[in-house]
């Protein structure tokens, strides 16, 4: 609630200033790739901010649909991974552009992004003057263990096992209280359980593998919290899924693998480093794939979360992608 309170006030404050110093979009809404204008000569009217609430403790997507349904020249989504996620499936297929203002807990969609954040104003500005940029949207097709099919997006990652068991048990409250340390206890309690799962699985239709991990991470985008990368390769608008399976050996196995993930971060920030880093052996404990599909099977179900969101247990996945499908404003040059 207070979260929602801040954003709301942060957008008619935006809203608010004189039409001298206002953002201006262009007249209509803009392409591919079209900037936004700002301000200079008789700069247009911003226009009018409707607020479009969620309902208390609801998934959003009915707020999502009203939004969408006065046709709006750009729609704001105030929250995190998952509310992003919700408003995503909510716009394809309508063109309407889409922009952050990230108010949630890892914010993975605007960091890989590059939107500012802890800056409200900043990424408001972004919503007008930026530049749009195509953005890959994940299918995933998920069977649950009566044998239904489930469709769902999603913009950042797909998980299973320790990773969608963190999701599932993290407190909301405690996530709204202290952010992402809310997610220490249950990391912690996976690790300890150190409970691999057995899988089947195959990419872009080839023959069968099968595997045993802990976790395994279907990303559109590779940056987490901290600096730590996770799928090196991965990018937002390149038509491909990155995939990494994380198999420890032993629980301080994943030391190993925090401090390579660290290392990885540090590296991807240079020219250098990126060359440096493709060059580097691989760790055993993490094996990496990349595809437009990939399809898992489970020897018993496991659960999946898509963006940081619980979506439950899944014996079976189909993951794809929309290329391309969604565009997200982006902080202009």
């Amino acid at each position: 609630m207070v979260r929602r309170l801040r954003s709301e006030h942060v957008l008619r404050r935006a809203f608010r200033r004189p039409r001298s110093d206002r953002l201006q979009p262009g007249h209509g809404a803009p392409g591919p790739g079209a900037r936004c204008r700002r301000g200079g000569g008789a700069p247009p009217r911003l226009g009018r901010l409707a607020v479009v609430r969620d309902g208390s403790g609801g998934p959003g997507r009915g707020a999502a649909a009203r939004a969408l349904a006065g046709a709006p020249s750009v729609v704001i989504v105030a929250g995190g991974d998952g509310t992003a996620r919700i408003v995503a499936e909510a716009a394809l297929g309508s063109g309407t552009p889409f922009a952050l203002l990230p108010f949630g807990t890892g914010n993975l969609l605007a960091r890989n992004l590059g939107l500012p954040l802890g800056e409200p104003t900043a990424s408001v500005a972004a919503a007008f003057s930026g530049a749009t940029r195509p953005v890959d949207v994940g299918v995933a097709e998920l069977e649950d263990e009566a044998g239904e099919w489930t469709t769902r997006m999603f913009l950042v990652m797909a998980g299973i096992g320790l990773d969608a068991e963190m999701a599932r048990t993290t407190s909301t409250l405690a996530k709204r209280i202290i952010g992402w340390l809310a997610y220490v206890p249950p990391i912690a309690r996976s690790l300890l359980a150190h409970r691999p799962l057995d899988l089947r699985y195959r990419i872009d239709g080839g023959r069968i593998r099968t595997a045993r991990a802990h976790t395994v991470i279907i990303g559109n985008c590779g940056t987490l919290t901290g600096g730590m990368l996770l799928l090196p390769e991965a990018a937002l608008d390149d038509g491909l899924l990155d995939v990494v399976m994380l198999r420890p050996a032993r629980r301080l196995g994943w030391a190993r693998i925090g401090a390579r993930l660290t290392a990885q971060g540090v590296a991807h920030r240079s020219r250098f480093g990126r060359s440096m880093l493709r060059l580097a052996p691989g760790l055993h404990a993490l094996v990496y794939a990349r595809g437009r599909t990939f399809e898992v099977r489970f020897g018993t179900p496991y659960g999946v979360q898509l963006d940081g969101d619980s979506v439950g247990l899944a014996r079976s996945a189909r993951i794809g992608l929309r290329p391309g499908a969604l565009r997200v404003c982006v902080a202009g040059g």
